[in-house]
């Protein structure tokens, strides 16, 4: 597991950078040491089949297992409540297959309850907004919704008020610098009061 800082900008109104951590680089669907259970379990059109999606599930519930129960010690934290940053669609959008990456991320957490407590739902989307890993037109996929701006997480989501004074661990499938949906989240969460933010992801883009 690798660290990095989320530094503020217009989308993240904090004092001091958050400090993140990842587990690999993200390098494309299926360019050699990409992460690609992730894209499998976007699942974006409802298409794998279960023993594929099982497998998929597996992996990604390796890398938590072994990278969660490391972050509250490296930050002297002993016990944090996981947010999830939702998909770009509304909830009721997606299927159950097609929320994989926050079962397993709650599935995991489940496993260190001195460790963590679950916020999984923490953060529900209720208005679509622009799946931003979908760089072109697809036939028969209608991609609608704002891109990212200033403020769309506060206007797109709900945030539970359970995250009032707590330490947040808030945790993505994949980071790219420059698109700013994990910075607008973390300035949601501090926003509706949150203690303090560190943000995880499994894959990090370059």
């Amino acid at each position: 597991m690798y660290s990095f800082y989320i530094k503020p900008n217009e989308y993240l109104l904090s004092v001091s950078p958050i400090r993140g951590y990842y587990h690999t680089y993200y390098r494309g669907y299926k360019n050699v040491g990409n992460p690609d259970y992730l894209n499998i379990l976007k699942n974006t059109y409802n298409s794998y089949p279960e023993t594929v999606l099982n497998l998929a599930t597996k992996e990604l519930e390796a890398v938590l297992l072994e990278d969660l129960p490391q972050i509250p010690k490296l930050i002297g934290i002993d016990l944090l409540v996981v947010c999830v940053i939702p998909r770009a669609k509304a909830e009721n959008v997606y299927s159950p297959t097609q929320l994989l990456f926050r079962s397993t991320v709650q599935k995991v957490i489940q496993n260190f309850p001195n460790y963590f407590i679950d916020g999984t739902k923490y953060i529900i989307r209720h208005t679509n907004t622009r799946t931003t890993h979908l760089s072109r037109k697809i036939p028969n996929y209608n991609n609608d919704g704002p891109d990212p701006y200033p403020g769309i997480t506060k206007d797109t989501c709900y945030i539970s008020s359970k995250v009032l004074d707590k330490d947040i661990l808030l945790i993505d499938d994949i980071y790219t610098p420059g698109v700013n949906i994990a910075e607008d989240a973390i300035n949601a969460l501090l926003k509706k009061g949150a203690k303090s933010i560190t943000f995880y992801c499994v894959g990090y883009t370059i």
